[in-house]
């Protein structure tokens, strides 16, 4: 019995280092990745800022791309989880729209590095997902537009000009969210509700013009 515990016990020791040099590595790569850019960063360059060592890092990671691809794909996976449900679940027009950005802004405001970082290294997202950051975050968008003007949450109306004209406005917003939320961390999600309420109110405005003509 006290070797089963023992054993167990090491076990869990051993996952716990696992799961930390991990995160420590993620983190350090983020930080090489925003202050030297994605091309310019080494990997002698991010294992010098987690204090482990250097044959460590290819215990959890192949490349520098497989990190790359480690924050997207986190990033990727938090966010995907909550824009399709919100966006089905919307009781109305506005509903729809506001809860859309408020799923995009709120993970943005809250990891501005790897939202930044994938703006700025575009060709490199490219090749790991073949598309862009707003490409994969809203992938599903163009269908769930058809479905809210089939439910009538939306005005019958080019569905195609409208998720080009809604990813143009969460692309260029997104972006300075991001820059704000990592100057002043502490209101990030203060941020996130100001460009929702911002980006809702000026589609909205340009929702109900375009239905009139």
């Amino acid at each position: 019995m006290d070797m089963l515990h023992s054993t167990t016990a090491v076990a869990g020791k051993r996952e716990r280092n696992r799961i930390r040099n991990r995160q420590a590595i993620l983190s350090a790569a983020r930080e090489c990745f925003r202050e030297q850019g994605y091309d310019n960063s080494t990997i002698r360059d991010i294992v010098r800022r987690t204090g482990l060592a250097a044959g460590t890092f290819y215990n959890y990671f192949s490349n520098k791309q497989d990190i790359f691809a480690a924050l997207l794909t986190d990033f990727l996976s938090r966010l995907n989880d909550n824009l399709s449900l919100s966006r089905r679940g919307a009781s109305d027009g506005e509903d729809f729209i506001h809860q859309a950005y408020l799923a995009l802004y709120t993970a943005t405001a809250r990891d501005p590095l790897v939202y930044e970082l994938a703006h700025r290294n575009e060709w490199a997202l490219r090749e790991l997902f073949g598309s862009d950051i707003l490409g994969l975050t809203m992938l599903s968008l163009e269908e769930d537009v058809r479905e809210a003007i089939e439910r009538g949450l939306l005005p019958d109306m080019d569905h195609e000009y409208l998720c080009a004209a809604f990813f143009g406005v969460a692309y260029e917003i997104s972006l300075a969210l991001a820059r704000r939320a990592y100057e002043h961390p502490q209101q990030a999600d203060d941020e996130a509700r100001k460009a929702t309420v911002f980006s809702t109110n000026l589609f909205l405005g340009g929702i109900a013009r375009l239905s009139s003509l």
